[in-house]
């Protein structure tokens, strides 16, 4: 596995994690997965697009909350297939449903700002 490969499942990982634990209630240990989710985002950053392309592997995650949260991170970046992702989900239930809602909210009326450019 690429150091690439490795900070795009720890993204996933603990994005999945993220969620879980915000089913089960546990709102401190859910920021904490928060926390190590944007770290490997951040990292994937500072390689500019070639990270950028790489989290876009997980559009085709087997969990929506992945796949939301990578496409709301890469709205700037994967506009056309980031917006299919989160109107997609945007029309179901769940907190996946709420977060692509919301991204896209924000994208629209200018207020989104996960990845400046």
């Amino acid at each position: 596995m690429t150091g690439l490969e490795s900070l795009v499942e720890k993204f996933a990982q603990n994005t999945a994690a993220q969620t879980d634990c915000i089913l089960q209630g546990d709102a401190r240990a859910g920021n904490k997965h928060a926390e190590k989710a944007l770290a490997a985002y951040m990292s994937l950053r500072e390689r500019g697009d070639v990270g950028r392309n790489a989290l876009a592997a997980l559009f085709s995650h087997a969990r929506m909350d992945v796949r939301v949260t990578a496409a709301a991170f890469l709205l700037r970046h994967k506009t056309v297939e980031a917006t299919a992702i989160l109107e997609d989900a945007a029309r179901g239930q769940g907190l996946a449903a709420l977060g692509a809602q919301q991204a896209l909210r924000n994208w629209q009326n200018g207020s989104w700002a996960l990845d400046l450019a």
